[in-house]
């Protein structure tokens, strides 16, 4: 990916981000905030790397970067 395709992706969504401004409440903000930037991740990402996989197996990771256990069988 290059910078002006990185500016472009993000000149895209430039709307959506600035629509936020209007949420008065910081809970509604940060959580759409948080929506819009791993859409915006997942473009860039893609970008990068390729189209991500339609495994059913895929590792899911949660907000944190961290693999979810919640799939894992309890012992």
């Amino acid at each position: 990916m290059t910078k002006e395709q990185l500016i472009a992706s993000v000149s895209a969504h430039y709307e959506e981000l600035n629509a936020l401004n209007k949420i008065d409440n910081f809970y509604d903000y940060e959580n759409d905030f948080v929506k819009l930037w791993f859409k915006m991740g997942k473009e860039v990402l893609e970008k990068n790397i390729s189209t991500l996989s339609g495994d059913r197996r895929k590792k899911n990771f949660n907000r944190f970067g961290r693999a979810d256990d919640s799939q894992k069988p309890s012992l």
